[in-house]
């Protein structure tokens, strides 16, 4: 079996927003806006907590290089682009080799809500995961009640397919998600 890499995305920006690949000298912006989120994000995702620090984003880098060099996955920044200013993460992720299709998942920094970033960034993200990671499927799953996420989801162009029940754990608690999913355009 051989690893089929999918190279980092170079110029992926709309001219507001930019998605790179990681770089080691993220981690303490990362660290920096996971700490600002902890009140907006906190709620959904179990890792945005006030103790993040540089050496946690440090191992995330490092397990995020690993799994695009397998193929995997592929965490790449939000950054604006002009300033390069860390804005959040954005993910096409546990990906399904066999069937074409992964997960996308996001976050923005708490002082970046209300500008758009996600559906910017999430637009760059299937573009990308079509074009060039050869996806034919992405899936959003949002907690049920997460209703930004969700709505980001619609903005980001995915289409609602149902609630699915306990599809996701949060915080050790068992919760409904709504799934979301994209295709490539005809």
């Amino acid at each position: 079996m051989t690893i089929d890499t999918v190279p980092y995305p170079h110029d992926l920006t709309d001219g507001v927003v930019r998605l790179r690949a990681y770089r080691d000298d993220d981690a303490q912006g990362l660290a920096e806006a996971v700490r600002e989120s902890v009140g907006t994000a906190g709620p959904w995702l179990a890792w945005a907590r006030a103790d993040y620090d540089t050496a946690t984003a440090q191992d995330w880098i490092r397990l995020c290089k690993q799994a695009w060099l397998l193929g995997d996955g592929f965490e790449m920044v939000i950054v604006d682009a002009h300033t390069d200013r860390f804005l959040g993460g954005m993910g096409v992720n546990q990906r399904n080799r066999e069937h074409r299709f992964a997960n996308l998942g996001y976050w923005v920094r708490e002082s970046a809500h209300g500008r758009g970033i996600v559906t910017r960034a999430g637009k760059l993200a299937l573009r990308w995961a079509f074009e060039v990671a050869g996806l034919s499927r992405v899936e959003i799953v949002a907690a049920h009640d997460n209703l930004p996420s969700r709505k980001a989801a619609e903005r980001i162009g995915g289409s609602f397919e149902g609630i699915l029940l306990n599809r996701l754990v949060i915080n050790e608690i068992p919760v409904d998600a709504a799934m979301y999913s994209a295709t490539p355009p005809l």
